[in-house]
């Protein structure tokens, strides 16, 4: 995600709808970007130069077109699921979209608290687009992913409207088809075991002693309609270490008085999770719309 050209300062904040107080600000944000289409680079070539890379084109475009031919038969045998609607548009949002488009500067969660309460996240922490490894993924996830072609990780932290938790959630893109996205996402967190993702901290923010020791509770997607999986993790604004992590379905298990429960960071974890899902297959979506109708 290349950085965006310097923008004007915001208009005041006007609160969300969703469990904020009159007179809420929210906290600063660090490293604000926007993801854009990357432009091809022109490369000039020697007249030589062209010859020769004309004639491998000829071999190449009959190679080519004997894949192709493959990849459309394989297509449409029987039983062959097909790509849901804005499945291919998906694979491109991380440098197509605009941050705020994945990533909303403030994201509404009506009944996704502990008892249905409502939620509201701020974004506080944006990072550069990066490759997949171990920096921005959870080794187990990384793993799952490699095979089926892992493209780029985005990522960004959110914090509630108390500014008491803070929530690092992240977009890995893939190049799975449809079948093997369907394979991924079969109990993933539950496969992947205590495959807890990374946090992502952001200095002179709530975030900033977020780190590993910090995390309390996270949660793994893999949406069967998107080449996508969405990660969040969750822990306490305050820095407090947490020595046992606990998947999202455990923290939010009725009974649960632990300080992770009691504090609906499993809550938050999950919540904030579905939500991104959401927005990035509506996303997905107008761009698919889009496409047909040019």
């Amino acid at each position: 995600m290349p950085p965006a050209p310097a923008r004007p300062a915001p208009a005041a904040f006007v609160p969300a709808p969703y469990g904020r107080t009159t007179g809420y600000a929210p906290p600063p944000e660090a490293l604000v970007e926007t993801t854009t289409r990357l432009r091809p680079v022109r490369d000039r070539r020697s007249a030589g130069r062209t010859a020769a890379a004309a004639a491998c084109a000829v071999l190449g475009f009959g190679l080519i077109g004997g894949a192709l031919a493959g990849v459309w038969l394989a297509a449409s045998e029987p039983g062959r699921p097909a790509e849901p609607v804005g499945y291919a548009e998906a694979r491109e949002l991380w440098h197509n979209a605009p941050v705020d488009a994945l990533f909303p500067q403030t994201l509404p969660g009506p009944g996704a608290g502990p008892g249905a309460a409502d939620r509201t996240w701020t974004r506080i922490v944006v990072a550069p687009d990066a490759p997949c490894s171990p920096a921005a993924l959870a080794k187990g996830l990384l793993a799952a992913v490699e095979p089926l072609g892992c493209e780029r990780v985005l990522r960004a932290t959110y914090t509630d409207a108390t500014a008491s938790s803070v929530i690092t959630v992240g977009l890995v893109f893939t190049r799975a088809d449809a079948t093997a996205q369907r394979t991924l996402g079969e109990g993933l967190t539950a496969r992947l075991g205590q495959d807890v993702p990374p946090a992502l901290s952001g200095p002179s923010t709530v975030a900033a002693r977020f780190g590993d020791r910090q995390r309390a509770s996270w949660w793994t997607s893999a949406p069967a309609d998107l080449p996508v999986v969405v990660t969040a993790v969750s822990g306490f604004a305050d820095g407090r270490a947490v020595d046992a992590p606990q998947p999202a379905d455990e923290a939010t298990a009725k009974g649960r008085t632990d300080a992770v429960a009691q504090s609906g960071l499993g809550h938050e974890a999950k919540g904030i999770t579905e939500r991104l899902e959401r927005l990035l297959r509506t996303t997905a979506t107008a761009a698919a719309k889009e496409r047909k109708a040019r």
